[in-house]
């Protein structure tokens, strides 16, 4: 497990998918806003391509992230798109809704950027995200992420176009916070 202040990420484990298709994915709100697609219903009892691992998929790394005191489920985070021969990757977390706005998503992306650059030896890591995400622009950075520009009218969210925010950081420019980064 990857330890940061008050998150852990770790393996997804087959009792965390119905808790993250219920509260992140049946949420069709959410999941519009989430996904760089439309949603739609999953048949029950499917596999959920978004929640169910692939280990041999090694361009996408993802994670169940869960409280340190007392091991409880928190969301999702992933690393995405990721390039071997550039380096490079992509941040997305998604939070629980009882989970939000309490600080653990600059948490989560903090033990990200350390996996990307310590664990992984990336050099660059990027995000995109809704211009109105408030919470997502802040953990960024909080965390040193720099806003590169915006992808004007990108997103087709429940009958509107809407901006999206770009969003870097490059290894020489991640400075390390305390436990985040140093725990592994």
């Amino acid at each position: 497990m990857l330890r940061g202040n008050r998150v852990g990420l770790r393996a997804r484990h087959e009792e965390d998918i119905p808790i993250l298709k219920a509260e992140l994915y049946d949420d069709v709100v959410n999941s519009s806003r989430a996904e760089s697609r439309p949603w739609r219903p999953l048949t029950p009892g499917s596999k959920d391509p978004r929640l169910v691992v692939d280990d041999q998929e090694p361009g996408h790394v993802p994670f169940s992230v869960v409280e340190l005191d007392g091991g409880t489920l928190v969301g999702t985070a992933t690393l995405w798109g990721i390039d071997n021969h550039n380096r490079s990757a992509h941040i997305g977390l998604g939070l629980r809704p009882a989970y939000r706005g309490k600080g653990y998503g600059t948490d989560v992306v903090a033990v990200l950027c350390h996996y990307g650059f310590v664990v992984r030896g990336l050099q660059r890591l990027q995000i995109e995200t809704l211009s109105d995400n408030a919470a997502m622009l802040r953990s960024a950075e909080r965390n040193g992420f720099v806003r590169e520009g915006v992808l004007r009218s990108s997103a087709w969210v429940l009958g509107e176009f809407l901006d999206e925010v770009l969003l870097g950081l490059l290894a020489q420019d991640w400075k390390p916070g305390s436990k985040a980064s140093a725990a592994a």
